[in-house]
C-alpha cells in the first residue's frame, strides 16, 4: 500500500481524506498493526487506482 500510495505522491493524510478514513488507520494498515476489512481494502485501492488483489498480494 505505501508502494501505491507513494508512486501517487500523496500522503497518508491525502489518501485518509480520500478514503474517508483517519489518517492513524492509515499509518496503522502500512506498519502492519491495523487489519482492515475488505470494505476498506477496496476503498484504498479505489483511491490507490490499483485493484484489491493487490493490496493483498505477498500477505501469509
Amino acid at each position: 500500500m505505501r508502494r501505491a500510495r507513494k508512486k501517487l505522491g500523496i500522503s497518508q493524510e491525502v489518501l485518509a481524506l480520500d478514503a474517508g478514513i483517519d489518517r492513524t488507520y492509515i499509518s496503522g494498515i502500512e506498519r502492519g498493526l491495523r487489519n482492515p476489512s475488505l470494505d476498506v481494502i477496496v476503498t484504498i485501492a479505489r483511491c490507490l487506482k490499483i485493484p484489491a488483489p493487490s493490496l493483498l498480494s505477498g500477505i501469509e
